[in-house]
């Protein structure tokens, strides 16, 4: 069984040197065996803008140190977009039926929703996200859209590259996105949106679920490749290895922790798996710990274990066969959500996966969903 005790390193500035080949190979071999890996973008002519991260990072205690009543007024159960203020003690958030240890702000770049009376449900899931007044923080959302869009660009790339490095054409993975691709939503956070999260420090609070053990729902947690921007320097996030054993994703400055999410295995037919993940809630010796996890979305109207990548009854390429054989049969984790891909449509099964998570908003914008999922249970 193939295992791992550091998460592996991939230089970008392999592609910008032209050593594309170099670069896929290794994809492979990360991706194929471990689930993850950490990007460094440590090089001339980065895809995500130096200036750009310095700033968000900046904006970001400035977010959190605004009033109770700032913040609240952003709520997430305000619209049905999932977008918007969440706190652990007021309205939280739920991972495997636990409340997750957290603070944080949903965002995701402008989007007009186009849901109409009598269409199916999950059409309201994408739209506008909720902002703070530019007064309070000039400058934010500029910059963290501008962010969103290189990750955005960042993420077709990659998965244009993971395409090849699975022996399939560049563009197999483009039929999986809203059309066109430069049209659909970026979001902090899986086939959801981007998170600013902040894990608070509160007495007891050392190790407990600041989010429990689950998957990203999409490609990269970029489809769900996930990428990760840690914006403070203490430990908190781990990866489950195949052995089952949780490694510590340590913050390395200039780097993205790039996740596969279930969305990937399916249409893959698990040859890439997804990567089961969680985070502690931080030591008070470190202070608050806070991320920006960026997750890239894909179309909500495809049934993707009905699309798979690989055709049925031909042999997969012969090295991608090879490490799928090395590495062995799938080991089970402490992680189960997002299992509906095996029968579902692509929005409904992110829409579940948000009203598991967020019941409030469930309740009060998806009510008949609501009922499907908990029944008469009071969330």
């Amino acid at each position: 069984m193939a295992d791992f005790e550091t998460i592996p390193i991939l230089d970008w500035s392999l592609i910008v040197r032209g050593e594309k080949y170099s670069f896929i190979s290794q994809l492979r071999q990360a991706f194929i065996t471990l689930c993850l890996t950490r990007l460094s973008y440590l090089c001339k002519d980065p895809p995500v803008d130096k200036t750009t991260t310095a700033r968000l990072v900046d904006y970001v205690p400035k977010l959190f140190d605004l009033d109770e009543v700032r913040k609240d007024a952003l709520g997430m159960v305000n619209t049905p977009h999932f977008l918007g203020y969440t706190h652990w003690a007021v309205q939280p958030e739920y991972t495997a039926g636990q409340i997750d240890m957290r603070e944080q702000f949903d965002f995701g770049t402008d989007y007009q929703n186009q849901y109409r009376e009598g269409e199916p449900d999950y059409m309201k899931y994408w739209g506008n996200a909720q902002w703070p007044p530019e007064e309070l923080i000039p400058g934010f959302k500029a910059t963290l859209t501008t962010y969103l869009e290189q990750l955005g660009s960042l993420g077709f790339e990659f998965m244009g590259l993971l395409a090849e490095a699975l022996g399939l054409p560049v563009d197999v993975f483009d039929k999986f996105y809203a059309s066109p691709k430069e049209s659909q939503q970026h979001r902090c956070k899986e086939l959801l949106p981007p998170k600013v999260i902040k894990y608070p420090i509160e007495e007891g609070s050392k190790g407990s679920q600041g989010v429990g053990p689950h998957y990203d729902s999409g490609f990269l947690t970029l489809a769900s490749i996930q990428h990760l921007l840690q914006a403070s320097s203490q430990p908190g996030l781990q990866v489950q290895s195949p052995s089952g054993k949780w490694i510590d994703a340590l913050p390395i400055p200039d780097t993205l922790v790039v996740n596969l999410g279930k969305g990937i295995e399916a249409v893959t037919g698990g040859v890439a798996r997804a990567t089961c993940h969680r985070v502690l809630s931080p030591d008070p010796v470190y202070g608050p710990r806070y991320s920006i996890p960026y997750f890239q979305m894909i179309s909500q109207t495809v049934y993707l274990d009905k699309m798979r990548v690989f055709e049925e009854g031909k042999p997969l390429p012969v090295e991608v066969e090879k490490l799928v054989q090395a590495r062995g049969p799938a080991q089970a984790t402490d992680a189960v959500n997002y299992s509906e891909y095996s029968h579902d449509l692509s929005g409904v099964v992110a829409l579940i996966g948000r009203i598991k998570s967020h019941p409030d908003v469930g309740r009060r914008h998806y009510p008949e969903r609501f009922k499907e999922i908990f029944g008469d249970e009071d969330m």
